[in-house]
């Protein structure tokens, strides 16, 4: 069997850590900034840490080992 193709889109989106989470970056930080908060917009310009579930479907999609 040929091997899986990682997802492109998946790839540009999410970064995994050394300890096999998934990171990923916030939605609503693009656009629409005039009426956030700064605190909002500090808070958003973190990276997120996916869910077990969440991470879980993304690493099916990336082709990674689950650790």
């Amino acid at each position: 069997m040929p091997k899986m193709k990682t997802h492109s889109g998946a790839k540009k989106r999410f970064k995994l850590t050394a300890s096999g989470k998934v990171k990923a970056r916030h939605a609503k930080t693009s656009h629409i900034l005039e009426k956030k908060s700064a605190k909002k917009k500090r808070y958003l310009g973190n990276d997120l840490v996916l869910c077990d579930q969440d991470a879980k479907r993304v690493k099916k999609l990336l082709g990674a080992k689950s650790k």
